[in-house]
């Protein structure tokens, strides 16, 4: 509902209270003053102040059966926040919804009526109240839109909407942004830009952390859609309606990427329906959600040995729940992720960088390069994590790498290659202690 709405409902309520509250007060139902000192202080004056808040107050019973009560208080509740007016008329947010409305249908009286005591009807001070109340609402109905650098993207196109109020854009075709957003790269050409744009809406957590959740979404989509390294810059910028822009803290990684990750737009249609399918199916908790957030992780540590472990707990996380005492881990992960004849030696790859873990943990150095085992490990739990969350591997995990390796061991029971499911990339195995669920 709008607020040309608002202000109709408002109107009718307010005359209709007014005939009703002229009506108590003529009746006998007693209207309170106060006493309030003015003039100098060597010769003060004295006068009686009406105590309209509180007669309205006292009323509220009556003035919620008036046929024009609820359809003000459902116009205040459809838009959306109370807090700023109600905090402008000095009380607290009594609570969400039908609370919230109530509170601020008495307080809009109480400002229209300020010092009356008949409860004429006046267009003027309606007015004057309505402004008070629209600067409060308008603002918190006002669109709020987040800019971030998205690194390691470069696009073919000038902007591809991938829904949910999510837009990417080039710098130089964004004209909106701040120009340190646009042109932020090290050799002075334009950035790719992600533009969330969001409308605060009734129970919402705040649209900046609505647009951080969307832009977390977003990296985990697209590290799950390609295998090269995407970001989001940990420098944004905010701003409600057509305000001036505010720099703001995202939850981003440091590192400058190169754009290797080319978007053309014969992709667009395929990267806008993948990145809506991971997003309709993430899993809220478990074991797959836990492993989710921790590649996330692993994907913003700077040294290697840090992203090793958090892989590994992401392994365990999905593939080993006796823990890593019992060693099927990496055996598992290869019978999933990897070809019949290239399994054993994945396995003993896999094991092979599970078992430098303990010394990395005690930070120990190493002779060998830890890179390429991280890039293997995490080729292999991207697919993994991919087709789990797509849904072309569902159940129990464990459970299938266990009948696929079991199959392995007795040939005679194998059934034809075409029926058992495989990821398209292989992996091997490690060992840690399981993560707290």
């Amino acid at each position: 509902m709008g607020l040309r709405q608002l202000r109709s409902a408002l109107h009718a309520f307010t005359q209709e209270a007014a005939w009703q509250l002229a009506s108590d007060a003529q009746g006998g139902h007693e209207l309170p003053f106060e006493v309030v000192e003015g003039g100098r202080r060597d010769s003060p004056l004295y006068c009686y102040r009406p105590l309209t808040a509180d007669f309205i107050t006292e009323r509220s019973n009556v003035l919620a059966r008036l046929p024009t009560y609820l359809p003000a208080a459902h116009a205040l509740i459809a838009i959306g926040s109370l807090a700023d007016y109600l905090d402008s008329q000095g009380i607290g947010t009594p609570g969400p919804g039908r609370q919230s409305a109530d509170a601020a249908l008495h307080c809009f009286l109480a400002s229209v009526f300020v010092d009356s005591t008949d409860f004429v009807f006046d267009e003027r001070c309606f007015d004057r109240a309505y402004i008070e109340l629209e600067k409060c609402v308008a603002e918190e109905r006002a669109e709020h839109t987040v800019v971030a650098v998205l690194l390691g993207v470069e696009l073919g196109s000038e902007e591809v909407s991938i829904g949910d109020g999510v837009t990417l854009a080039r710098g130089e075709g964004f004209d909106e942004a701040p120009d340190e957003a646009r042109w932020s790269r090290l050799d002075g050409s334009p950035q790719t830009l992600v533009i969330v744009r969001r409308s605060p809406v009734p129970g919402d957590s705040g649209p900046l952390q609505a647009s951080r959740q969307s832009l977390r979404k977003l990296i985990a989509g697209l590290r799950l859609y390609h295998p090269d390294p995407v970001a989001i810059a940990p420098l944004g910028w905010s701003r409600i309606g057509a305000g001036p822009w505010q720099a703001v803290a995202l939850s981003g990684d440091s590192a400058e990427l190169e754009p290797l990750v080319l978007i053309e737009p014969a992709q667009e249609d395929e990267l806008r329906a993948f990145l809506s399918l991971v997003s309709r199916r993430e899993p809220k908790s478990g074991e797959l959600a836990w492993a989710l957030r921790r590649y996330e992780l692993a994907h913003q540590r700077v040294l290697a040995g840090e992203a090793l472990t958090d892989l590994l707990l992401v392994a365990r996380a999905l593939l080993e729940p006796e823990g890593p005492a019992s060693g099927r881990m990496p055996g598992r992960l290869a019978a999933l992720c990897a070809e019949r004849e290239r399994r054993a030696s994945m396995t003993e790859r896999i094991a092979h960088a599970a078992a430098l873990e303990p010394s990395l943990i005690a930070g120990l150095e190493h002779d060998l390069q830890l890179q390429p085992y991280v890039s293997e490990l995490d080729g292999h739990l991207r697919a993994l994590l991919r087709d789990a969350c797509c849904g072309h591997l569902s159940g129990d995990l464990v459970a299938l790498a266990d009948s696929i390796l079991l199959e392995d061991a007795e040939p005679e029971l194998q059934v034809e290659a075409s029926a058992i499911p495989v990821v398209d990339q292989g992996t091997d195995q490690f060992e840690s202690l399981r993560p707290p669920f």
